[in-house]
């Protein structure tokens, strides 16, 4: 059995009964489930479409800024959630809003967004960015996350949803501890793994502790933490945006690239590009009704 999931983001209820029985009629024999009206629905099918149906499908959902996701049925909900932090669990690039403090974030964004399209390696992007931030008083990394960090939609009932059901929740962030353990606990993540800012008394040193975590080490995250849970990657959902969530993306039972840069978005087995963070809790078939508030 296969599922077709139609979501819209759940502030903006794009997904109408009329094009959930448009796209029923492109698979052919379809049962609709709905998980929240207006906003998700199930769309349960025998056969896998194929991919010229599933290009009409997407084209259908598309037009109504609506997302298309198609999985198998079983095994579709996951006992653990691997995330990316930054522009996927929060809404910012946390090294960027550092380099703001310093009147530098033009130049360290650049930097930041070509990295996560995976244009320029990881690791040097990482600590050429880092360097550029020698001498900032470490109190600023406070002060960014009270006035300047906020967490992305759908966030605190995807953490809190995957807890209550007994799944492991883990935070493994190309960015730095220092945000991850705050973040991580705000959110109620089981676990938070990052890079550690190298600091020289109250002052960041410019440079960070080796090895840097990055793509590998997301994929070994992911292959330690099932393993110890005594289970396999086929029972992770993970999801990023940068290149460097790419390799754990493709590694779990399922993998999702939300709001993601263009390159990873085209190689994500899933993408989310109108969802916010809750489209994670309807792919795995939650109803609305079953969110942790």
């Amino acid at each position: 059995m296969f599922v077709v999931t139609l979501l819209s983001a759940r502030r903006d209820p794009r997904v109408t009964r009329t094009l959930a029985e448009e796209a029923a009629g492109e698979i052919g024999e379809a049962e609709t489930l709905w998980l929240e009206q207006g906003v998700a629905c199930d769309l349960v099918t025998s056969t896998k479409p194929d991919g010229e149906t599933m290009g009409r499908l997407r084209r259908l959902a598309s037009a109504e800024a609506v997302d298309c996701v198609v999985q198998e049925l079983h095994g579709r909900r996951k006992r653990i959630l691997l995330a990316d932090m930054d522009s996927t669990m929060i809404a910012q690039e946390c090294i960027d809003e550092l380099a703001a403090a310093v009147g530098i974030k033009d130049a360290v964004a650049s930097i930041t967004a070509r990295a996560m399209n995976g244009e320029i390696a990881f690791e040097p992007a990482l600590r050429e960015r880092v360097a550029l931030l020698k001498g900032l008083k470490v109190t600023v990394i406070a002060d960014v996350i009270a006035g300047h960090i906020t967490l992305a939609e759908g966030g605190p009932e995807l953490v809190r949803t995957m807890n209550r059901a007994g799944a492991h929740t883990a935070l493994v962030s190309g960015g730095f501890t220092a945000f991850t353990s705050v973040i991580g606990a705000r959110l109620g993540f089981t676990e938070n793994r990052a890079n550690i800012l190298d600091v020289d008394g109250d002052q960041l040193a410019g440079t960070v502790t080796e090895p840097i975590l990055g793509a590998e080490a997301k994929l070994a995250a992911l292959r330690e933490i099932a393993a110890l849970h005594h289970l396999s990657s086929a029972d992770v959902i993970a999801v990023g945006d940068g290149a460097n969530d790419l390799p754990m993306i493709l590694e779990a039972g399922t993998g999702v690239a939300i709001h993601a840069k263009p390159t990873v978005a085209a190689r994500a087995p899933h993408r989310i590009d109108h969802g916010d963070l809750t489209a994670l809790l309807f792919l795995q078939g939650y109803k609305a009704s079953e969110f942790a508030s």
